[in-house]
């Protein structure tokens, strides 16, 4: 579930960036995929001229490395929140007492002698 979730997310990316630009992200996205099921795998977003372009043509380069570093970041920053929410979600594993006549575990036992012989 959290595997599709943020496959889901990775996938609006070019959407935001294009209806960021002011364009129709939708159409640009589904022309985009278009061309990715034909083998075009070098096609991008050409966001000056609002339509999908070759970006190896538009001399558009990005270090892949940076790429996966950013990626590899954000999903160990998704797995971190998963993990705090865990632990909040999670039942406490000992309480302590507020106001208890009862001695807590290594604490001495002391009696209130209220009479005095």
């Amino acid at each position: 579930m959290a595997i599709e979730a943020f496959a889901r997310a990775l996938r609006q990316i070019p959407t935001i960036i294009a209806d960021n630009a002011g364009l129709d992200g939708t159409e640009l996205v589904s022309q985009l995929r278009a061309a990715h099921h034909k083998g075009q795998n070098t096609m991008g977003l050409d966001i000056e001229n609002g339509s999908v372009g070759d970006i190896t043509d538009l001399a558009v380069t990005e270090s892949f490395q940076v790429k996966s570093k950013v990626l590899l970041s954000a999903a160990e920053a998704a797995e971190m929140i998963l993990r705090v929410d865990e632990i909040i979600r999670s039942a406490p594993r000992f309480a302590f007492p507020l106001f208890s006549s009862t001695p807590l575990i290594g604490e001495p036992h002391t009696t209130h002698d209220t009479h005095r012989h």
